[in-house]
Parts: C-alpha cells; sequence; structure tokens
C-alpha cells in the first residue's frame, strides 16, 4: 500500500518526517501502515496520528537523536517546552498518547528496548464539559423551515439535523450511511424498521432507534434525492473501494457524497438562521441527544450502548449535564435555594469530566 506523494501545504506538514533519517523514515511508514492496513483506523485517526509523529520528528531532530534512542528524559523536557509555549495540558496528553502508541508498536516490532513515554503525564489543566443545547433549542434547531431556498437541499439539512439529534451519530457516522445495506464498509439506515445501523469508531457496529420525526424527515429527503442523483450509473464514475457515489444516503447537487467540512457549514448556517445565542457544530447535537436521554430516562448504560461508548466512565460525563439542569430547576423553583453570589455548584463526586467522544 503506497500513499500518494504529498504536494503542496502537504509536502510542507511533512517537512519534519522528511528530516529524519532514512531508518527513521522507514519505521514511521511501517508504523503508519500498521494502523492503516491491519487496525484499519479512521483516515482522520491515521491523520491525526501522522501530525503527533510530525511532532516527535521535529522534537527528535532538533535534539540530534534518533527515534529508537529516545530516553523518558527527552520526552519529559519537550513536554514542559510544549506547557511553556501555551499548549495545553489536554492538548498535549493526546500528542503523548500518539507517542506512546508508536513506541507500543516498536517494541513489540523490536525496534526499541523501552518505551520512553511510560511513565510522562501531560500537566493537569481544566476538564471543560461537552457543550449542550437545551431541549427548547434543538426542537427549534431541528424544526427550523427555510423559506425562498433549494427544496431539495432543505430537505437534505433538515435529515441531516434530524439525525445527528435524534440517533447521537458522529459526524462520520451520519457521512458514512448508505441507503442499502449492500457495502460491508458503510453503515445505512432501514427506514421500514425504524433502524439507522452505524459503523462507528474501530469499525465497530451498531443499531440506534430512528424516532418518527426523523423517519418521516429521511422519507422526505430520500424522495427529493433524486432530482440530484444521475440517470443511470454510467454517468459517475465509482469511488476508489469500487462503491457507486449514488450509494450515499447524504450527497452533494453533483450526487456526490458529502463532506464534513460542508456539513459543519450547513448546521452553522442554520443555527443562525434558528436565532440560536451560539453556532452548532455536529458534536454538539451528538451531546445534546446524550443529555437529554439522560434527563428523561436516567438509564446511564442505555446512553453508553446508543452512543457507542467502549467504557462507562466515558458516559459519566452526562450525569453531570443532567446534575446542571437539575440544579437549573432547583434554584429557579425551590424557595431555600437562594445562594450566595458567586457560589457554585460540585458535580456528583466532585470533579467534572472531559469532553467525551
Amino acid at each position: 500500500m503506497t500513499a500518494p506523494e504529498p504536494t503542496g501545504q502537504a509536502a510542507v506538514a511533512q517537512a519534519p518526517l522528511a528530516r529524519l533519517s532514512v531508518a527513521d523514515q522507514s519505521l514511521v511508514q511501517a508504523y503508519l501502515l500498521h494502523v492503516t492496513v491491519e487496525k484499519r483506523l479512521a483516515q482522520r485517526t491515521v491523520t491525526l496520528y501522522t501530525l503527533d509523529l510530525e511532532k516527535l520528528a521535529a522534537c527528535a531532530v532538533a535534539a540530534q537523536v534518533g527515534l529508537p534512542a529516545v530516553q523518558g528524559h527527552h520526552v519529559r523536557g519537550w513536554v514542559a517546552r510544549m506547557h511553556a509555549g501555551g499548549r495545553s495540558g489536554r492538548g498535549i496528553a493526546l500528542i503523548l498518547s500518539g507517542w506512546r502508541g508508536f513506541y507500543v508498536w516498536a517494541g513489540r516490532s523490536g525496534h526499541v528496548a523501552h518505551n520512553p513515554v511510560v511513565g510522562v503525564r501531560a500537566p493537569k489543566s481544566p476538564k471543560p464539559l461537552p457543550k449542550a443545547l437545551g431541549v427548547d433549542e434543538s426542537v427549534q434547531l431541528a424544526g427550523l423551515e427555510r423559506s425562498g431556498v433549494d427544496p431539495v437541499r432543505e430537505s437534505r439539512d433538515q435529515c441531516m439535523v434530524e439525525l445527528l439529534y435524534g440517533c447521537g451519530l458522529r459526524l462520520g457516522e451520519l457521512l458514512g450511511l448508505n441507503v442499502t445495506g449492500a457495502h460491508p464498509q458503510r453503515g445505512w439506515l432501514d427506514v421500514q424498521a425504524g433502524e439507522v445501523h452505524v459503523l462507528g469508531k474501530g469499525s465497530k457496529r451498531r443499531t440506534v432507534p430512528v424516532g418518527a420525526p426523523a423517519v418521516a424527515a429521511v422519507q422526505r429527503w430520500l424522495e427529493a434525492r433524486q432530482a440530484w442523483l444521475p440517470p443511470t450509473a454510467s454517468q459517475v464514475a465509482d469511488t476508489p473501494d469500487g462503491e457507486a457515489p449514488f450509494e450515499a444516503l447524504f450527497v452533494s447537487r453533483q450526487g456526490r457524497r458529502l463532506s464534513a467540512q460542508q456539513v459543519r457549514v450547513v448546521l452553522r448556517q442554520r443555527s443562525l438562521q434558528a436565532e440560536l445565542a451560539s453556532p452548532v457544530h455536529p458534536h454538539m447535537l451528538r451531546h445534546s441527544f446524550a443529555s437529554h436521554v439522560l434527563q428523561s430516562s436516567g438509564d446511564l448504560r442505555a446512553v453508553q450502548e446508543l452512543l457507542g461508548h467502549a467504557s462507562i466512565t466515558t458516559t459519566q460525563v452526562y450525569t453531570w449535564l443532567d446534575f446542571q439542569h437539575l440544579a437549573r430547576a432547583y434554584d429557579a423553583a425551590h424557595p431555600r435555594a437562594r445562594r450566595a453570589e458567586g457560589a457554585g455548584r460540585t458535580a456528583p463526586g466532585g470533579k467534572g469530566k472531559s469532553d467525551p467522544d
């Protein structure tokens, strides 16, 4: 498997890797091939790993040390410099995670004797809570109907909002949906059963129920979608993986699968037109879905399964959002709820959680 030669900005971005020795460059390429082919990670994940390794390469070149010769004191020094340069603890932790994975693989492959990242921790930083819309705001966004725009586009955009909020899908999961289950590497939506079969992180599959408003939106979009598709399959070339482009559930005016940036722009525009307090991004609707389901049901395990989280600890952050909702209701309604100005509430357990995926 040979990656295409980078050009323009991509070539500049890979400059740190190019300054490594030939042996180190081969080591990095072998690892990226491993995570792409053997682990079958998503392309965005591989891109993030590549960026992490570019940072490692830049540090190693500056220290005049080969990647197999990196020691713990090197890594600790680089972490200190990144932190002093203004990088957040969370950002450094993500970089260390990428480096740690590389050295774990290198150790198992016999390229290094030890993992220099073991025992190195990122500086602590405040852990932000996920941003979620209120129920009224979510309903206001989902119910937005714009006049004077292309009705086909409006039908598509409404459908995307309904599925993101109504099913708690990740952006990549939404974009990966097909109209049928014929392609093994794609998710798909079964309108008759009212279910969406999602291909999530790590190629893990899950099935999520689709509510009546979302089903209705999907049916409207499937009917309108025909206007943007070619009349015959021969008019559009197949994609590299052999999949017909018009198999995608969400397509552009040219009949091509939508990109992530296109969806982000759509959501931002719709949130502004719905007169929400702040622009909405796709993951905010996933957080809103989880928070609202938990508020209504109190079933954390069910929310975990619906979101496709591997660990319940990732889902537990929404208990704090639920607590915030209850606290606001208490403060607004209870006659003994007044507190000293500036006093805050502590989440159950005393700690906040980082933004879940």
